[in-house]
Order: structure tokens, then C-alpha cells, then sequence
């Protein structure tokens, strides 16, 4: 069976105020736009930052990384894409964002989520979030 991942992609225009003096996208930005993509990715499964709330549960994001390896710059149009990796003991989620325009791959990266909203359960299989998923896409994490 190919794996199928769960993802989401959408695109912004880099802005004024993400860049420093040199007009070239501040390093802490990048992760700014893994949220963008984050927030993308969670909506799309239906489990969205509001949703996980009225759940009664919390994912703190607990671990990020990112490489970058090329530059973003004011008028740089992004193409963001987050991947679901992971969901059952804690939410993995890679990230590339690409220039739009040129195609070029300019960082990419990888967070982590633990739950933290007082759930006695040790993994996510009881909460709501599975089920936002297909059952194609949960067969995928139970190989």
C-alpha cells in the first residue's frame, strides 16, 4: 500500500513587515509561516485550534526545527505545504516552504505536538482527531 499523508498547501505574499533592513524574510518568520501552514493543515482535517479547544484538549507545540536553505524577499510570493506524519501518540508535522514563482524549496522543517489538556489517555486514539481523519488516511498510521 503507497502511503497516502494527510497535507494542506496555501500561498502568501511575503510582507513588509516579516523582513529585516536587507529586504530578506527574518529567521523567525519562517516559523510564523509553518503556523500559516499549520493552521491550514489542522482546518483541513476539520480539527483546527478552535475545534481542538471545544474538545477539551491541547497540543502545545513542544519541538521545532528548521533548515533553511535559501531566502525569502519582500515581494517573494510562498507556497507553504504541511504534512501530517504522525497523530498517535503525539501530532509530527513536516514543512517546505518553496518560492511560488521560481519553484526553489527555501526552508523546510518539522513540529512537534503533545497533548496537555489534563486526558488521563496516553495517546490521541480517543480523542477526536483520528476521526477528522479517512479511514484510508488512518490506515496509513497503523501499518
Amino acid at each position: 500500500m503507497q502511503k497516502k499523508y494527510v497535507s494542506a498547501e496555501l500561498e502568501f505574499d511575503v510582507e513588509f513587515y516579516d523582513v529585516d533592513p536587507m529586504q530578506i524574510v527574518w529567521h523567525g518568520n519562517y516559523i510564523k509561516y509553518f503556523e500559516k501552514s499549520r493552521c491550514a493543515l489542522l482546518d483541513t482535517i476539520g480539527y483546527g485550534y478552535l475545534a481542538m479547544r471545544d474538545s477539551g484538549f491541547a497540543f502545545p507545540v513542544t519541538g521545532i526545527s528548521a533548515k533553511y536553505i535559501g531566502s525569502f524577499r519582500l515581494g517573494d510570493r510562498v507556497r507553504a505545504r504541511a504534512v501530517l506524519e504522525e497523530y498517535e501518540n503525539c501530532i509530527k508535522i513536516k514543512y517546505e516552504l518553496f518560492n511560488a514563482r521560481t519553484g526553489e524549496l527555501c526552508t523546510k522543517g518539522a513540529s512537534t505536538q503533545m497533548e496537555n489538556g489534563g486526558s488521563i489517555r496516553y495517546t490521541l486514539s480517543g480523542h477526536r482527531f483520528p476521526a477528522a481523519l479517512s479511514a484510508e488516511e488512518r490506515a496509513y498510521f497503523v501499518q
